[in-house]
């Protein structure tokens, strides 16, 4: 592990696994998580040979809990900075929820040669809240109550959401994990209640519809219909559409958090891409 500081003196958190010559891949957290949710995708990259990279976002984890930035372009400009710092070259970029719109923001603008593929899972693009443009879209005010519910009471939030619809665990017969719900918990409340309050409109009100049509690479868009936070019909197959090579994979009956629920099946799947 290790730290990277940017321009504006934020200090970004990140863990480096594996042989430096091996191929990178990055791995992008949602929100408000850090690169921890990812424990189980670095353990099976690692153990395929590649070299492993997760950081924590500015205000997230262990990365600074910096007073500004917490947008989408100095979110993309701090993964700039880490993967200058490592000189990563022909990557593979993967981002969850939150994490999809960072991976997009900065494949779009990436220096050439230095991402190869990307993966965006339950991503937040082509863009979430509800608009003229964008009638799928969910209504401002789901929005305005997530940032009511963290400001009124964040650590009885972060319980709340892990233990319903993140995870699908409100499902009937859902197989309820209370270690999953923990480590969100403790995940969550380890970054900066401003960042993460600054990040809900970062993840629900950025149009990243230019950014999906600059992508030249190919891009796996992968997406659970169950999805309860960012809902299956106004995300993946649009973001598909905009892309120049996408591949979508649907997920029946998968939930938001199916990178933990399934793993398995979700580390099977951007493998196989990964080597295609």
């Amino acid at each position: 592990m290790g730290t990277v500081t940017t321009s504006d003196g934020t200090t970004i958190f990140y863990k480096d696994w594996g042989p430096r010559d091996a191929r990178p891949i990055v791995f992008h957290h949602g929100w408000p998580l850090s690169a921890d949710d990812w424990d189980s995708q670095m353990l099976f990259f690692l153990a395929q040979g590649y070299r492993v990279i997760a950081h924590d976002r500015r205000g997230h984890g262990r990365s600074s809990q910096s007073p500004a930035g917490h947008e989408m372009d100095t979110y993309a400009a701090d993964v700039t900075a880490l993967t200058d710092a490592l000189d990563l070259r022909d990557a593979i970029h993967v981002g969850h929820s939150t994490g999809g719109g960072e991976v997009t923001r900065y494949v779009a603008r990436a220096k050439p040669g230095r991402v190869a593929k990307a993966v965006l899972v339950g991503a937040v693009p082509p863009v979430m809240v509800k608009s003229e443009s964008n009638p799928g879209g969910l209504p401002i005010e789901v929005f305005d109550e997530l940032r009511a519910s963290l400001a009124a009471n964040r650590a009885q939030f972060y319980i709340d959401l892990p233990s319903g619809p993140f995870y699908g665990f409100n499902r009937p017969g859902a197989e309820v994990s209370q270690g999953l719900i923990d480590n969100w918990w403790r995940q969550g409340m380890t970054g900066a209640a401003n960042a993460h309050y600054e990040c809900i409109k970062a993840f629900s009100e950025t149009d990243f519809t230019e950014d999906l049509k600059k992508i030249d690479v190919p891009v796996l868009v992968a997406h659970g219909t169950d999805d309860q936070i960012v809902p299956y019909e106004n995300s993946a197959p649009l973001s598909a559409d905009l892309l120049k090579q996408a591949t979508l994979k649907t997920y029946e009956g998968y939930p938001h958090g199916m990178l933990s629920t399934h793993p398995d099946v979700l580390n099977r799947d951007i493998l196989e891409f990964v080597k295609s």
